[in-house]
């Protein structure tokens, strides 16, 4: 894989030609360490400035697409307060295939759970109540009629990579029984409500400022969808021990009270509307990692791709474009969470 350290001098010369940029100098960027298998990340020193460095869309984007989304994302939850700010983006070139954009650099720590969950519960309900758009103003991103549907419809294309995935036959059985019962969830539910949502609101991509503010850093995957997903996403085992820095087991009565914190934080109304989609979205989300899981066992294996600026999809989970030590840790979770143990433990959230 290509190093940040490596298209540092290519993020400069296209920054430079930006307003308000053209007397940066080369060492003001910095490159972060690698943590996530999409992104890497650059300081503007002096600036409270950063660089998101896509390496692939997990969306399924071309590289100029993929950064329209990423931006609408930031641009749409930033009024609630708990995400950075939106300063522009660096397009797609030969020398920056995939771009950049350039966010508000947050300074604070980890989320530290179960202390931080509450926290992150009243981020979850400032983004899940802000206003929605018309649905004609809410393009480029996913908008959903009905959630819990359309969602299943995603976690089905992920699980025809089951078979492939060498899994346990035990964890297979598991794992289809979750996929009939979340058919006769949608079955017996009307449509759940809409919501803006981030759709990715694992622990790790939280930062606590010194106030205590949570600020939900990682925007990509945003959509008009299910909030009981954020809920989900944020609790479920597969999500808190995924980050190594963020890792917790937090116990049944920890999670109800991040569910209590998040729907005190909303209005009554619409509280008493998502209220019977919670669980059901949980087994959901839950299902969604899962089949990722099986998918990024599978994908993992190919050949990196070359060219991303030129071509449709730029979706790669190839190891080949993470860093060893990275793609060891993803290996290492995937497996557990394929383990028919940690399925079974699990399922028990809602069985």
């Amino acid at each position: 894989m290509t190093q940040l350290s490596d298209q540092i001098p290519a993020l400069h010369a296209a920054l430079t030609k930006m307003q308000g940029f053209q007397d940066i100098s080369l060492d003001s960027l910095i490159p972060m360490p690698t943590s996530g298998l999409a992104h890497d990340h650059v300081i503007l020193s002096g600036r409270d400035l950063l660089l998101r460095v896509p390496r692939q869309s997990q969306m399924r984007l071309d590289a100029e697409r993929n950064l329209r989304y990423q931006a609408a994302c930031f641009q749409r939850m930033e009024a609630s307060g708990h995400t950075p700010k939106f300063h522009g983006y660096l397009s797609p070139s030969k020398t920056v295939p995939m771009g950049a954009l350039i966010v508000e650099h947050i300074h604070g720590t980890a989320l530290s759970a179960p202390n931080d969950l509450p926290a992150a519960a009243k981020a979850l309900a400032a983004i899940h109540t802000l206003p929605l758009p018309e649905r004609t103003e809410r393009p480029p991103l996913i908008d959903q009629t009905d959630p819990m549907a359309e969602t299943l419809t995603e976690v089905q294309g992920q699980a025809a990579f089951l078979p492939q995935a060498e899994l346990d036959a035990d964890s297979l059985r598991m794992i289809r029984e979750e996929l009939r019962a979340a058919e006769q969830d949608i079955a017996s539910l009307p449509k759940a409500p809409v919501a803006l949502i981030s759709f990715d609101a694992h622990p790790g991509n939280f930062l606590v400022k010194d106030d205590g503010t949570a600020i939900l850093v990682d925007l990509e995957k945003g959509r008009y969808g299910g909030a009981g997903f954020d809920l989900a996403h944020a609790t479920l085992y597969t999500s808190t021990t995924w980050d190594v820095a963020t890792y917790s087991e937090p116990s049944r009565d920890e999670i109800a009270h991040f569910y209590h914190c998040w729907r005190a934080a909303l209005p009554m109304a619409l509280g008493d509307a998502l209220s019977p989609y919670l669980m059901p979205m949980r087994r959901l989300m839950w299902l969604w990692s899962i089949t990722w899981c099986a998918k990024w066992r599978v994908e993992s294996a190919k050949q990196i791709r070359a060219a991303k600026h030129q071509v449709q999809d730029t979706e790669d989970w190839s190891a080949e474009n993470t860093s060893a030590r990275l793609i060891d840790h993803v290996r290492g979770r995937v497996d557990l969470y394929l383990s028919p143990e940690i399925i079974e433990r699990v399922r028990q959230d809602w069985s």
